[in-house]
């Protein structure tokens, strides 16, 4: 298991893009625009570390170490999925989930189940060419929403198909009762901005 990638859902889009490009060495790779059925959308970009590009044949580690995660960075329409959570956010927004990649979603979602470790966003994995993909619902214990990803060798980046249906998975009404009280418990009450509620 390893960190594939981190997503972050934000106000602003061009500009934190800037802010990991200069000051961490990222570089896009991969953008995309998702249109949901109620017309509003989200605009997408991927991100990779500088030391994914001294290597070509994709391979995990550098220099002994396994690679500085993906990047994922997403802003959406006022009210969008994407734009909702952000303004809920104090309207700066922040990280949305934290996805690791695993040898089998399928198992990995059977495991957690078995263990009580979380609830899941979908009773299937989401799949596409070369993707495998779920969601956890907002974790009790932290409050971050987890991602497990299976890459078949060649595969690379994201899926539009997939991004879409998992952001839709992860609106506050496929949560259930305890979606607010595990948001709490992650998000800082004293960041600007936020509503000082709990």
């Amino acid at each position: 298991m390893r960190l594939d990638h981190t997503a972050y859902r934000v106000a602003n889009r061009d500009e934190a893009v800037q802010f990991f490009c200069l000051a961490f060495g990222y570089s896009a790779v991969d953008e995309f625009e998702i249109n949901f059925d109620d017309g509003t959308s989200a605009r997408c970009i991927a991100l990779q570390s500088p030391e994914s590009f001294a290597l070509s044949n994709g391979a995990k580690m550098h220099e002994g170490y396994h690679l500085a995660p993906e990047i994922f960075i997403s802003e959406g329409d006022e009210n969008s999925i994407v734009g909702k959570w952000v303004e809920e956010k104090g309207g700066i927004g922040g990280i949305h989930h934290m996805a690791y990649e695993v040898d089998s979603v399928e198992q990995t979602m059977k495991e957690w189940a078995e263990k009580g470790y979380a609830e899941f966003t979908t009773k299937e994995p989401l799949k596409c060419p070369g993707l495998t993909q779920c969601f956890t619902k907002p974790s009790d214990l932290t409050g971050v929403v987890y991602e497990f990803i299976e890459r078949d060798p060649e595969a690379k980046g994201f899926c539009k198909e997939n991004v879409k249906d998992l952001m839709e998975s992860t609106q506050p009404r496929n949560f259930g009762p305890n979606y607010n009280e595990a948001e709490k418990k992650y998000f800082n009450h004293d960041h600007p901005g936020m509503k000082k509620e709990f």
